[in-house]
């Protein structure tokens, strides 16, 4: 069995950071916190979903390296629904920050935030338009997410979706109101996001042999 890379002070930081950005636009509900944190060996009730700047800092230490990848992780959970809100921007710039983390690749992300319509500002919020070339060196950036810990795996596996959701229309009574493309057209990062999960699947099979049946299902 392959050990632990980080302390489990630094994993904890990690993963109470990333529950942070994953929840800060409300998106998860009760029944998905708690396939999170059975995922990661915890009760939900016993995970620190909130962790502020500072905290960050203490748990993760001062290493430049581990910094980096923690932010590139974050990146990958906020994104991962295929909306990048202003609630997980603001909180991956005060980590960001905490951190003294400064990635130039991640402008050209904020181009992509989700923001109301500049004719409805109390409307629904849309994503903002954006040349995907601008986004490369981002693409870049987040390749080199390292995959070296089983507990960090197993919950990018649990928060990356193990297949591109299908297109659908929602209906409200019969009648269709909106159509919803697939994930992978949405998400310009989604290549990034695929790879990652499969890097973190083949690091739990090959280097500490465990059974990823529950993750590819």
């Amino acid at each position: 069995m392959t050990q632990n890379q980080y302390t489990q002070q630094q994993i904890d930081a990690w993963l109470s950071g990333l529950l942070s950005v994953a929840w800060a636009d409300g998106d998860f509900g009760e029944q998905e916190q708690a396939i999170i944190a059975s995922s990661i060996g915890k009760s939900k009730s016993s995970i620190q979903n909130s962790i502020s700047p500072k905290q960050l800092r203490a748990g993760l230490g001062d290493d430049p390296n581990l910094a980096e990848q923690f932010i590139r992780t974050a990146v990958m959970v906020a994104i991962a629904d295929g909306i990048y809100s202003v609630q997980e921007f603001k909180l991956i710039h005060e980590f960001s920050e905490a951190l003294d983390l400064k990635v130039e690749a991640l402008s050209s992300l904020e181009e992509t935030l989700c923001k109301p319509h500049p004719d409805d500002p109390n409307g629904e919020l849309v994503n903002g338009v954006v040349d995907h070339s601008l986004l490369n060196p981002v693409k870049e950036w987040l390749d080199q997410v390292e995959v070296k810990d089983p507990r960090l795996a197993r919950f990018l596996c649990k928060m990356i979706p193990a297949q591109c959701p299908f297109e659908r229309d929602v209906t409200l009574f019969g009648h269709k109101i909106v159509h919803i493309p697939p994930m992978c057209k949405l998400n310009p990062l989604y290549d990034q996001l695929v790879g990652l999960r499969f890097r973190s699947l083949s690091y739990l099979a090959d280097e500490c042999h465990e059974d990823i049946t529950e993750y590819i299902q």
